[in-house]
């Protein structure tokens, strides 16, 4: 495999002077970049940081966190971005599994970083004072594309994360793949209200240096500051989920957006469609997508001219990436006939981390099997019907059912637990749990909640806990998760 200059460091080169990053009053240029990001390089090395080190990255959207993501691959490391939405146990098990010799968090998880890196035998480090580091002469190395450039952790039905190995080529192809769906203009700038901790807010970043276009980091999501971003500080593109898609528009009021936004990138699911008839009248140029974490973000994408004759659906592929929908057998579906969603391409994932019968599970020669159900219409235009089955997916975040079942299961009480997503207006979907009781046993729904209050991160609590007499089960007693969805939509 062909070796790369460090995007960063070419970039630098080319257009040293052009706008890179902002966040609020501050400004950055790409040659100002690149020198924090050698500072850092050097400081990781220091730490011990060598070829292959795999290092974590606790962190919200910042600056700090910015030249943290560009400078562990130069250092030579892989990085390792942890959701700070998890508790400290499910951060040391994403450690250990990945091997990562450091952690790196910010002021707001010093706490939650440093009690995750206690358990799991880890060293850890504050990101410092950006400010503070000495300029350091640091040759930029060159990439090879298929080395590994990131572990992302995704949630997955049975409740273990998976470690999805990201490589150089996978995220350069994905940048292509929507550079050449979207078009790039000189004075784009692209919004970044995603945490970088999940593959989309991960790929903005890397996107702009490859590129060379700004971009405007948001350290969370403030509907109010996004809109002004927009009307005021030129962002010209803007990624969310359909629930930040409805506080955008409600917080300003029918109040149209400006021609100079070309582009609103939703994800998470499809669009709704009274949200797509508002962004139509506000000129919102919504972009509804379909993707995945293995396949590096973007996988379809469908153009704002076809949001509503096109109403659900995720658009087609992006070049280079293929999708066919497949039946139990492996052959293709007729146009329109349900069936297994199937992606071929450069941005398909190298593998799970350290999870080889998951791997080859998932990866079908060059295909992978995404476990999403949906068809093609006869325009071959991908319509998702179910994301991952069973897997629940909140305001953008993938909860594993397994996970909520097993704390539940812990109560000496509780027989059996399902968690199940409901539909939700603003969420998406909710999460909602049955639980069957033990003979004779007696707990109350309140207490249940208190017992995941203190184990599971605030986002895979469910809103509602149900005890039944019953769950339904299969002839070898194995719950069925859909049965419990069907009969909670049903009740009175």
């Amino acid at each position: 495999m062909s070796l790369v200059p460090d995007w960063l460091a070419h970039r630098a080169a080319a257009t040293p002077a052009r706008a890179a990053v902002r966040l609020g009053e501050r400004r950055w240029t790409f040659a100002e970049l690149d020198r924090a990001v050698s500072a850092l390089a050097a400081w990781l090395q220091s730490e011990g940081v060598r070829q292959g080190s795999s290092v974590g990255l606790l962190a919200w959207n910042s600056l700090a966190a910015a030249v943290a993501i560009h400078a562990v691959p130069r250092a030579g490391g892989v990085l390792v971005p942890l959701n700070a939405r998890l508790t400290a146990d499910d951060l040391a098990w994403q450690l250990r599994d990945s091997g990562a010799s450091l952690l790196l968090f910010d002021d707001a998880n010093a706490a939650l970083g440093e009690a995750a890196a206690r358990t799991a035998g880890v060293l850890a480090r504050r990101l410092p004072d950006l400010d503070a580091l000495h300029e350091a002469a640091f040759p930029p190395p060159r990439f090879r594309l298929d080395a590994p450039h990131s572990i992302v952790y995704t949630s997955g039905t049975t409740g273990r994360p998976k470690g999805v190995v990201l490589t150089f080529a996978n995220h350069l192809w994905s940048a292509v793949g929507s550079a050449f769906n979207l078009g790039l203009i000189g004075d784009d700038v692209w919004l970044a209200c995603l945490p970088f901790f999940h593959v989309g807010g991960l790929s903005i970043l890397l996107r702009g240096v490859l590129y060379g276009i700004e971009v405007s980091i948001h350290e969370g999501f403030d509907a109010g500051r996004v809109n002004r971003d927009i009307d005021e500080g030129g962002a010209t593109i803007v990624s969310v989920v359909a629930t930040m898609l409805r506080r955008l528009l409600d917080a300003r009021c029918d109040a149209p957006y400006p021609p100079s936004l070309r582009c609103i990138l939703v994800g998470g699911g499809p669009v709704p469609r009274d949200l797509l008839e508002r962004c139509a009248r506000m000129g919102a140029p919504v972009v509804q997508t379909y993707g995945l974490t293995e396949a590096a973000s973007q996988v379809c994408t469908l153009p704002p001219e076809d949001a509503l004759r096109k109403l659900g659906s995720a658009g087609k592929p992006i070049f280079p990436t293929e999708v066919r929908v497949v039946d139990e057998a492996g052959e293709p579906c007729a146009p329109g006939e349900p069936g297994e969603i199937w992606v071929r391409g450069p941005t398909v994932m190298a593998g799970y981390h350290r999870q080889p019968e998951a791997t080859a599970e998932k990866l079908r020669g060059e295909w992978l099997a995404t476990g999403d159900v949906g068809y093609l219409d006869d325009e071959g235009y991908l319509y998702v019907l179910d994301r991952r089955e069973d897997l629940i997916v909140t305001g953008g975040e993938n909860v594993a059912p397994a996970e909520i079942e097993r704390v539940l299961c812990e109560h000496p009480a509780v027989a059996g637990a399902a968690a199940v997503g409901l539909p939700d207006p603003e969420w998406g979907q909710r999460v909602a749990a049955a639980v069957e009781l033990r003979p004779g046993a007696e707990v109350s729904p309140q207490e249940l909640l208190e017992l995941c209050r203190h184990r599971l991160a605030g986002y895979k609590l469910p809103r509602e806990i149900r005890i039944v007499a019953e769950l339904p089960k299969t002839a070898s007693g194995k719950v069925v998760r859909r049965l419990v969805r069907e009969q909670w939509l049903s009740a009175p």
